[in-house]
C-alpha cells in the first residue's frame, strides 16, 4: 500500500502521541533552551499546516509548514517514526512540503536544526535538497546548539 500524506487537524489521538515523541526526541538531543519545536498547541495556528503521513492504517510520520509572511515559510515537525528511518519516509515529507510552498508561491524557505550529531541525518536531507546554512532568522537568536538553513525557491 502506498504512503499517504494528508492534511492533519491535530485531534486525533495518534498524531498527539507522535507530536509527544518528536518532542521527547528533540529534548533527549538538546537543552530545552535551545529545543525549538512546537508543541501541538502551536501547530494548531493559523499559520501553520500540518501532515500526517500513514502507511497500511498506521501514522508513521509528520510535517508541518508556518507562513512567516511576505512569501516566506518554515518546515516544522518533521518527524518519522524511529523505526522507519532511512526508508525515504522523510524526503517523501519534504518534497510534499517543498511542492506546497512551490503552490502557495513562497520565495523562500527556513528551518532551523540541531548541530549535533543527533541531527546529521536530517542536515543531510536538507543539504541534498539544496538548503544552505545561513543566520539565524525571525525570533531565533545565535545559539550554538542550532543550525539555520534556507532554500531559495523560484
Amino acid at each position: 500500500m502506498p504512503i499517504d500524506i494528508r492534511p492533519d487537524d491535530l485531534s486525533g489521538p495518534e498524531m498527539a502521541e507522535l507530536i509527544a515523541i518528536h518532542a521527547q526526541t528533540m529534548l533527549a538531543a538538546s537543552p530545552p533552551e535551545s529545543c525549538h519545536f512546537l508543541p501541538i498547541e502551536g501547530l494548531r495556528q493559523p499559520s501553520v499546516s500540518v501532515w500526517s503521513m500513514w502507511e497500511d492504517g498506521a501514522l508513521i510520520g509528520c510535517g508541518a509548514l508556518k507562513d512567516l509572511g511576505g512569501g516566506q515559510g518554515e518546515i516544522k515537525s518533521m518527524h518519522t517514526r524511529s523505526a522507519l528511518r532511512g526508508r525515504g519516509l522523510g524526503r517523501s515529507m519534504l518534497e510534499h512540503i517543498l511542492a506546497e510552498a512551490r503552490a502557495r508561491k513562497y520565495t523562500g524557505l527556513w528551518l532551523e536544526t540541531g548541530s549535533m550529531d543527533a541531527f546529521l541525518p536530517a542536515r543531510r536531507l536538507y543539504e541534498a535538497y539544496g538548503f544552505a546554512y545561513c543566520g539565524p532568522f525571525g525570533d531565533y537568536a545565535e545559539d550554538p546548539n542550532s543550525l539555520f538553513m534556507r532554500l531559495a525557491l523560484a
